[in-house]
């Protein structure tokens, strides 16, 4: 499937609002660093607010203090969720797993 040709004005709001992506998901892993926010309360938003739907349920998950690459990749296979699943497509069965384990 070939990309669409974008004229140079929508090439960059394209650019504009994929920056303002990645900006909103970095607000939202230091604000779990900060502990202002909660995994369980940031995975309630996740179907309905598309910043956190969007955002890799590891990269959350590695934004918990004490939280690495190795122990979250072990969460993760331990709970039976893909290291590329985002937090939109957790089933309510892995969503559960996954904070059963985290607790």
């Amino acid at each position: 499937m070939a990309l669409p040709t974008l004229t140079p004005e929508q090439r960059a709001e394209a650019l504009k609002k994929a920056a303002a992506a990645r900006t909103a998901r970095k607000e939202l892993r230091d604000a779990i660093a900060r502990g202002e926010q909660t995994i369980p309360a940031v995975l309630d938003r996740a179907k309905s607010d598309t910043v956190v739907g969007k955002t890799k349920v590891a990269d959350l998950l590695k934004s918990l203090p004490g939280y690495g690459p190795a122990k979250v990749s072990a969460l993760l296979e331990q709970t039976g969720i893909d290291a590329s699943r985002r937090a939109a497509g957790l089933g309510e069965r892995q969503r559960q797993a996954l904070l059963d384990a985290l607790k």
